[in-house]
């Protein structure tokens, strides 16, 4: 049984709590509403009101106009924003050189490092070339204190993280249920039976959800197996 609870927050930034009263077959459920559905002259303000709501983390979308076509934040917001926050900072980084901005985006206050999998192997298959540079970021990420996570597109398979899985590099895999880059899109059904394979292969993996979700859409993410939700 999956309750959701909304808790009134504003329309710009939904903010739900799932309780997943069902045996424990993954880790700690996490909200994680995305701050780029702020108000950015109050975004200290917004932040700590989501919060208060009930959110775990706090999801930060950094795209660069060249991986994804939009032009979002980077280092310089996500510092100023550390200053007025402890919550952890999920950031998902859209980025077409990941590796440029690791020890930015560590010094800036990031907790943790989520870039595409596809910016090394635009296919979607992971090769021996490219599962280097994959744990070579990986490894970076992590040697800087902040948790590295891989993001796969929708029509990328799961299989290709699982070598970086079974080999200890990943503490997190997002699955994303819109294609990146753009907000409005309609949650992807489809991609559940992606998240359903990873759970059901890694029970204690921490696996992330990101585009569309809402109320009437977080039970099917939920039950697929997804325990951390990008909500907003």
């Amino acid at each position: 049984e999956i309750q959701v609870i909304d808790c009134k927050c504003n329309e710009l930034v939904v903010c739900v709590r799932v309780e997943c009263n069902m045996a424990r077959d993954r880790p700690d459920t996490r909200i994680a509403p995305s701050i780029l559905s702020s108000d950015f002259a109050r975004l200290a303000e917004e932040c700590a009101r989501m919060m208060s709501c009930g959110a775990d983390w706090l999801h930060v979308d950094v795209m660069d106009g060249h991986f994804v076509p939009n032009l979002t934040l980077g280092p310089p917001i996500i510092a100023s924003l550390r200053k007025h926050t402890n919550a952890y900072l999920d950031c998902h980084c859209m980025l077409s050189n990941p590796l440029q901005w690791i020890d930015e985006m560590a010094a800036a206050g990031a907790n943790g490092f989520t870039f595409h999998l596809e910016v090394f192997a635009p296919s979607g298959i992971v090769d021996d070339d490219s599962y280097k540079m994959l744990a070579e970021a990986c490894e970076k990420i992590r040697s800087k204190g902040m948790r590295p996570g891989i993001a796969l597109k929708p029509a990328t398979p799961a299989e290709s993280v699982y070598k970086l899985i079974d080999n200890e590099l990943l503490d997190f895999v997002l699955c994303m249920t819109v294609e990146p880059g753009f907000g409005g899109q309609k949650f992807m059904d489809s991609i559940m039976p992606k998240v359903k394979t990873l759970r059901e292969k890694y029970p204690t993996l921490d696996i992330q959800v990101d585009g569309g979700l809402a109320p009437s859409t977080i039970d099917a993410a939920a039950a697929a197996g997804a325990n951390v939700i990008v909500a907003g």
